[in-house]
């Protein structure tokens, strides 16, 4: 069964749904804090953005990396790659807009990364 989820495009959209949800999750806690201090101390909680963060380097190594051992192309990867790094260097910074700012841009190339690898396996 594993094997099967690994080699169709269900971990793709897996990914991109989790990019989604980080996109939501990134825009709701911005403006619950803005609105809501108090809601928005645990939305901005640090362990969910690392278990997210976590969570989609899992995602990003298993899904992109299957990519390029079935269809051979390197530029989804790579594109994917990106966007995971530009995440990971948002959880370096303070929480203000700009961490906003980067982990949207992240997520948003991570979810493209993911799509190109899934067309390129159709």
């Amino acid at each position: 069964m594993i094997q099967g989820a690994i080699r169709s495009e269900a971990i793709d959209r897996l990914a991109i749904g989790l990019s989604g949800l980080c996109l939501v999750h990134c825009i709701a806690s911005a403006v619950l804090l803005a609105v809501l201090a108090s809601a928005g101390g645990l939305l901005l909680d640090p362990i969910v953005h690392e278990l997210g963060m976590m969570l989609a380097l899992g995602l990003g190594i298993v899904g992109l990396g299957r990519g390029i051992l079935a269809h051979g192309f390197m530029l989804p990867a790579a594109i994917g790659s990106l966007g995971l790094g530009i995440m990971a260097g948002a959880l370096t910074l303070d929480h203000d807009a700009l961490t906003t700012v980067y982990s949207v841009a992240g997520v948003l190339i991570l979810a493209l990364g993911h799509d190109l690898n899934r067309r390129a396996v159709i």
